[in-house]
């Protein structure tokens, strides 16, 4: 064929769409969301023939009647009504041939839309083995559609699809003639007459599609106006009046008659040999999702990942690290001194840097994500712990995304696209970040060490050690409480059940779970770094500048020193430029500004522009303060500024800046508050749009200072 095609690809989850895309595409495809929402497009070019097409993989699906936004998007796509989206010039509707029978009430679904289709019958290896026998070309006639049978992870199975293409074997199907009775046709009727056809662009043969959806779920949430919503209300009674009056359920009567069709269909072409012997996967099972043993397997794996996350990435953190300090260090000295260098080295390569050095923790999560994805283990995994998660106003898919934030809360909320739910989503995107993040430990390291003592509490756990462990514990509590509470007020709308297919176990395809690990470090890099980027030049202008004459300020200073005046207050710049300019910057006077609401949490100046400068990472907080106090030398740098932290006094009192109450203060806020940009951006990024990230960093700085303060004055009353 000579014409470029606009594919999509539809099927239910777990019928390896995704393989079959990656298949077709290769590299040349495109990861984004949706104009407006945040659910996940991915396009991809195949050229067969010498012609070039267009492949989008459409969100999964068990029901093109489903209120679910990315199932919903599906829908629209195939009806034509989603403005950002082509109506595709072909439907490749993917089956798993071990679930047939399932699999087709979608592949009926399309059929009603009069779109050229084929059916691509995938795992045929997995039917094999649960001995099922498929006649293809008896179930092609009876469907009346085009059927490619093939085994998707194998390259013959790819080839064997654009063969199909090419040669055009594909058709326009006849609509499933069904009749869905006299009540549910009346109320069809209504809802088509009164509303579809006047007021939607829905082909005709969409119509009673929309009706069943409209009549079984309300009005939907994206209906145009206000005045449209209750005009629509009022149509969707007088149909659901109907049917109350006459009795039956749209949804189950429209189930009936497609299993009713579909079972003639499969009824002399699908045959199944009874084997005696147990599936292995209920084998596994009988273990891995067991009351006892599953938590506990769950748990295990867990510990490996966690585990695995810091020690296998840290090698190759520190070598990003390294490149780009060694980056910066060689641009500081073969370019000319200046502020365009300072801008390049300070601003640009520290904030690029900022972002890289994340990217081994996102890498190996996604990896294990995947992984066990591929394998059929996720859905084992949520399942478990659904029951304690809705206890607590959460999801079960939310297990996973949770636990990631010990690492990093970015690639945590990223995985949170699990999560179906918008409601359930927005509350684990919003008690993530009190996951106690890898970049938490320099600050809780150096204050612990400073401030807590190596007293023995139970045996071999020290005080230090227990007040480690009670960070890591109160940022969960704080999670959990947190989530009950949005549990409550946010709004609820229609309940989310928790039903999910436990698939088969398979062994997991490593060029499609690389791909997709390939895809999501791709996304991160260039969606969040330009954000991450920009904000790390607006922080290098606010503490570099204004510029300040040392030499002039010494003066000045040296005459204050000769009155009495002291030298904490007037702060000699000989003594510490660095810290001088620091301190006069627009950063600095800022820290001196918010003293005043932050001393009440035993903060000073510069703990005020460690909390400005540690927005761009927590860790920044170690870097700013060793800054202030012009630590130098690597090795013991940490120690060093300990022993300073600890010495530190009032100039004009003589009392300690530092103590035990202050240390924990400062560490209960790192535990709550939102200090971290690149989580932020990821927020903004998931979310589209900056709502949910200043409400985030609204209700955690403000929960940060009461906790802080309520901390602070209990100590200083001890």
């Amino acid at each position: 064929m000579d014409t470029s095609l606009n594919i999509a690809l539809v099927g239910n989850p777990n019928t390896g769409k995704s393989t079959i895309f990656n298949g077709l595409t290769g590299l040349k495809q495109k990861t984004g969301n949706y104009p407006g929402i945040t659910v996940e497009k991915k396009t991809g070019y195949c050229t067969i023939g010498g012609v070039k097409h267009r492949i989008i993989d459409l969100p999964g699906t068990y029901s093109l009647t489903s209120q679910k936004i990315d199932e919903r998007l599906t829908y629209e796509t195939l009806t034509g009504i989603y403005e950002h989206e082509e109506r595709p010039d072909l439907v490749l509707v993917i089956v798993d041939s071990s679930n047939l029978e399932r699999n087709l009430f979608l592949a009926t679904q399309v059929m009603d839309l009069s779109l050229p289709m084929m059916l691509v019958l995938n795992m045929d290896d997995a039917a094999e083995e649960k001995g099922i026998n498929i006649r293809h070309q008896e179930l092609e006639h009876r469907l009346g559609i085009p059927i490619v049978s093939v085994t998707a992870t194998e390259k013959a199975g790819i080839q064997k699809i654009q063969q199909a293409i090419e040669n055009q074997r594909f058709k326009t199907p006849k609509p499933l003639s069904w009749q869905p009775g006299n009540a549910l046709r009346l109320a069809l009727d209504t809802i088509i007459k009164e509303w579809i056809k006047p007021y939607t662009k829905l082909p005709e043969e969409a119509h009673i599609l929309e009706g069943l959806r409209l009549i079984s779920d309300g009005v939907p949430s994206h209906a145009s106006s206000k005045a449209h919503k209750v005009t629509l209300q009022e149509k969707i009674e007088k149909a659901q009046n109907v049917i109350e009056r006459y009795g039956g359920n749209p949804i189950a009567l429209e189930v009936m008659r497609r299993y009713d069709f579909i079972n003639t269909c499969t009824g002399d072409s699908v045959t199944k040999e009874e084997k005696d012997e147990e599936n292995w996967t209920n084998r596994i099972d009988a273990f891995v999702t067991h009351s006892l043993f599953g938590p506990v397997i769950f748990l295990l794996i867990l510990l490996f990942i966690f585990q695995s996350i810091f020690t296998w990435a840290t090698p190759f953190m520190d070598m990003i690290d390294l490149v780009f300090i060694e980056t910066g260090a060689w641009l500081s000295e073969n370019l000319p001194a200046g502020m365009l260098t300072d801008l390049l080295v300070e601003g640009v390569i520290a904030g690029l840097g900022g972002v890289v050095i994340f990217l081994p923790q996102i890498l190996f999560l996604f990896f294990y994500i995947y992984l066990l994805e591929a394998s059929g283990y996720m859905a084992r995994a949520a399942f478990i712990m659904d029951g304690f998660m809705s206890r607590i106003g959460l999801h079960g898919r939310s297990v996973v995304p949770l636990i990631s934030g010990f690492a990093c809360a970015i690639p945590g909320i990223m995985a949170t696209r699990s999560i179906k739910n918008w409601r359930d989503r927005i509350i684990t995107i919003m008690v993530l970040p009190f996951m106690a993040c890898s970049a938490r430990l320099p600050v809780y390291a150096l204050l612990i060490a400073a401030f807590i003592p190596a007293t023995p509490v139970l045996g071999f756990i020290d005080l230090q050690g227990l007040t480690f462990f009670g960070l890591y514990f109160f940022g969960i509590l704080m999670a959990v409480l947190s989530a009950l509470v949005m549990h409550r007020i946010f709004p609820k709308g229609r309940p989310d059940p928790f039903i999910m297919e436990l698939p088969d176990y398979r062994m997991p395809k490593m060029s499609v779970v690389l791909h997709n690990v390939f895809d999501r470090g791709k996304i991160f890099v260039t969606e969040a770094g330009k954000i991450i980027v920009g904000i790390s030049i607006v922080l290098w202008f606010l503490a570099s500048f204004p510029q300040v004459d040392v030499t002039g300020e010494q003066a000045v200073s040296e005459n204050q020193v000769n009155q009495g005046v002291s030298a904490e207050s007037s702060f000699l710049p000989s003594d510490n430029p660095e810290a001088y300019q620091l301190k006069q910057s627009y950063a600095g006077q800022f820290g001196s500004f918010i003293e005043p609401a932050i001393e009440p949490l035993g903060f000073d100046w510069k703990i005020g522009i460690g909390l400005l400068t540690s927005f761009a990472a927590r860790e920044v907080m170690v870097g700013t303060l060793n800054t202030i106090y012009s630590i130098e030398g690597e090795g013991d740098q940490v120690q060093t500024l300990k022993q300073k932290l600890v010495n530190d006094r009032d100039a004009e009192t003589g009392v300690p800046v530092y103590s035990t109450a202050t240390a924990l203060s400062l560490m209960v806020f790192f535990a709550l508050a939102m200090q971290c940009m690149s989580t932020i951006a990821i927020v903004k990024r998931e979310t589209n749009s900056w709502k949910w990230p200043v409400v985030m960093f609204s209700y955690m700085s403000v929960l940060a200072y009461l906790c802080s303060f309520i901390v602070y004055q209990t100590m200083s009353m001890l």
